[in-house]
């Protein structure tokens, strides 16, 4: 079973005791979080998909720990000019793990495009499709110059 969920502004996809490193989140560590905009779950081979959002679900996870990204340099350069510029960064992520996906509720599924109610054609009326047309394939003209 696994489930794609919106964390931090970011889509996850995660399943029961994965550890997954998100953007820096507000909670405590060792506190537990709920995440309710749930998109899609699996269960097995039976999809549900929100729409946007599935309602009544939610993912269950503790934060484990606060830390920081490994460090990416930005080196700017302009040849022949005598331009450099170097910087580094180094992002806040939390570390999280998935202790549980639950669906409660009702699945809502996708809704679907109903079709437009068809015309009912009376006993005495025949309906004649057009036949329908082949289409031409356009031959190619041998041109000497």
């Amino acid at each position: 079973m696994y489930a794609i969920v919106e964390i931090a502004g970011q889509q996850f996809k995660v399943s029961k005791d994965l550890k997954v490193y998100v953007h820096r989140l507000t909670n405590e560590e060792g506190s537990k979080v709920s995440f309710d905009k749930v998109l899609l779950v699996d269960d097995n081979g039976t999809i549900t998909l929100g729409a946007p959002a599935i309602e009544g679900a939610s993912v269950e996870a503790k934060v484990l720990q606060h830390l920081k990204g490994d460090k990416v340099i930005v080196f700017k350069k302009k040849r022949r000019k005598g331009y450099k510029k170097r910087n580094g960064h180094r992002q806040y992520l939390t570390q999280i793990l998935v202790e549980g996906i639950t669906t409660s509720g009702a699945k809502k599924a996708a809704p679907k495009k109903e079709a437009a109610p068809k015309k009912e054609v009376a006993a005495t009326e025949e309906v004649v499709e057009a036949p329908k047309k082949k289409a031409v394939k356009a031959k190619k003209e041998d041109t000497q110059e």
